[in-house]
């Protein structure tokens, strides 16, 4: 932490302490029910155990903030080395990269060490290296310390590393998708097991003649905390990997088209749950006789939200563009720096022949660079329309590299394969995610369409039995009056409610489960849209035909 100890522990952690202690002290004093006294100490309980776990936990965001951003790190480095500059300018230029986060301000510290205290470079690294939290890149440090030390240069030690980096970090990708994979398999039984929960909530008052209402509504908030723990499980085991690149400043046509669709998807579905609703209340002349009133109760709810596939479908269409364009891109900038060097000319001659090969649904942005090249524009701005034309974080990243590379004296040809090289490493690396989301995508919807009959189920033979409350108060002969009443009691059962109820926890599944799928592919949340739409229509259609077969059966059964 960038708190000292003999700061930390009389100003934070004793006082919480003592906050403890005296909540403690307050739950024996102070005459309150037996449930207010338990919670007071376990509140101050709380407190107390976040002053104690706090340090841990801001040093495991450093370790974390570090590692997302590791490769791209090095391999900016390793670009940098390559140019014309020596290795201080090197790491001055890295740690002024403000995007590195943690990783900047710890290349800062080695730089402050050289230019302040006038340590050497070796001395600098290895003393950061006993330093920071993260594994990989105190390995980094005590290997850059040692052979740079020993008088090999920057720039040889880095491109032999990117072998070993590349390794690693496809290693630790692999590895959080395994970990996906098992978390899919807890999260499907954890799901069922809720469900199971909720149906029993509806069902068991029947026997206990408990309130149906208040345990339902406390297994639907169990079942909201479970949905909730696991996104942020699944946030922290997936890789931090950003699809989009998020323009500043620069509003291209993709940018207006989403928030248009955004805005339209929104404004049609509040529009359709206002007028929805005042037809349901009849609070229109003569919305008695629309036909609407004729739809079921449940597929009131898909059908209000169903606009917002409207911008879902828009940003899938993108999304899924940006990926292409990120298959196509290593080919592009090998083929722009191998013949950068080949014919020794500017980007703009370079770009006058490669515009006219086909680099599928990247080859309109390259036509458009070339344009704005040949306009004479400048080629940082050039470059900066590209990338926000083409929306791909990656592409964007490895864009800056290579035109501050090339700036710099590098090698077009060195820059373009180096380049080229990781990024197809890590196009590879999200086609194995993109599968692994969609097995999970398969789960979700198969495990919301069998709670959807699980809890319909549940819920039409609670009302069913309810019906028999009537011939249940007949005394029977030899048997004691209101028997059946004792043994099933149905008087406490607020059917509409549970319907409700219900219907919250396909809203909420819907919901959270739609940014779960987001959380796990790393793509945008306007994604989220049509999962959110599709999985409640999946469960209205579900619970609709589920009290139809209901319904029938017991019209058979009499």
């Amino acid at each position: 932490m960038e708190l000292p100890t003999r700061i930390y522990v009389p100003f934070v952690l004793a006082p919480a302490f003592l906050i403890f202690l005296g909540t403690i002290v307050a739950a024996i004093v102070i005459d309150a029910f037996l449930l207010v006294k338990l919670l007071i100490p376990v509140f101050g309980l709380l407190m107390f155990a976040s002053a104690v776990g706090y340090p841990r936990l801001a040093v495991d965001s450093r370790r974390i903030e570090m590692e997302n951003r590791f490769h791209l790190f090095v391999i900016h480095m390793t670009v940098l080395s390559t140019t014309n500059i020596d290795r201080m300018e090197v790491l001055r230029k890295l740690a002024a990269e403000d995007e590195y986060g943690e990783l900047a301000r710890e290349f800062q510290r080695v730089v402050d060490l050289v230019d302040v205290w006038h340590m050497s470079l070796g001395d600098a690294c290895r003393r950061r290296a006993a330093e920071v939290p993260s594994d990989s890149v105190a390995d980094l440090l005590e290997r850059m310390a040692y052979t740079l030390g020993a008088g090999q240069g920057l720039d040889d030690f880095l491109l032999k590393e990117q072998e070993v980096l590349i390794d690693k970090y496809s290693s630790a990708y692999r590895q959080s998708l395994s970990n996906l994979d098992v978390l899919k398999d807890l999260y499907l039984a954890m799901i069922i097991s809720m469900t199971f929960a909720l149906v029993f909530a509806v069902v068991l008052p029947l026997l206990t003649g408990n309130d149906p209402t208040l345990t339902v509504t406390l297994v639907i908030v169990l079942f909201l905390f479970v949905q909730i723990g696991f996104m942020f499980v699944i946030k922290a085991v997936v890789p931090d990997d950003p699809i989009w690149y998020l323009e500043d400043g620069y509003r291209t046509f993709r940018k207006k088209l989403l928030l248009a669709s955004t805005v339209v998807g929104v404004v049609l579905s509040m529009i359709f749950i206002v007028v929805m609703t005042l037809i349901f209340f009849e609070l229109i002349p003569g919305s008695e006789h629309v036909p609407i009133k004729a739809i079921p109760l449940l597929m009131y709810m898909p059908i209000a939200t169903s606009p917002l596939l409207i911008p879902g479908f828009v940003f899938w269409y993108h999304e899924r563009q940006v990926f292409n364009r990120d298959r196509e891109f290593p080919n592009f900038i090998r083929a722009l720096g191998a013949s950068e060097s080949a014919k020794q000319s500017t980007t703009t001659e370079v770009l006058s022949t490669l515009r006219k090969k086909d680099f599928g649904p990247l080859t309109d942005a390259v036509d458009d660079l070339y344009r704005r090249l040949n306009m004479r524009l400048s080629t940082g701005q050039s470059w900066r329309y590209f990338t926000g034309d083409v929306g791909s974080y990656l592409i964007q990243k490895f864009s800056e590299m290579y035109l501050v590379g090339r700036d710099m004296g590098g090698s077009p040809k060195k820059l373009g394969e180096l380049i080229s090289k990781n990024m197809s490493e890590i196009v590879n690396l999200r086609e194995e995610r993109k599968q692994q989301t969609t097995t999970l995508v398969g789960v979700i919807y198969g495990i919301t369409a069998a709670s959807s009959f699980a809890f319909f189920i549940g819920l039409e033979l609670a009302i069913m039995m309810s019906g028999f409350d009537i011939g249940l108060d007949r005394t029977v002969a030899g048997t004691s009056p209101n028997l059946g009443a004792q043994l099933i009691h149905t008087e406490q059962y607020d059917i509409l409610m549970l319907r409700y109820l219900i219907i919250l926890v396909l809203i909420f599944n819907a919901f959270l489960s739609s940014i779960v799928i987001r959380v796990a592919d790393g793509g945008h949340f306007g994604n989220s849209y049509i999962h959110f739409t599709a999985l409640l229509w999946l469960g209205a259609i579900t619970g609709a035909i589920t009290q139809r077969l209901i319904d029938a059966l017991i019209v058979v059964d009499l």
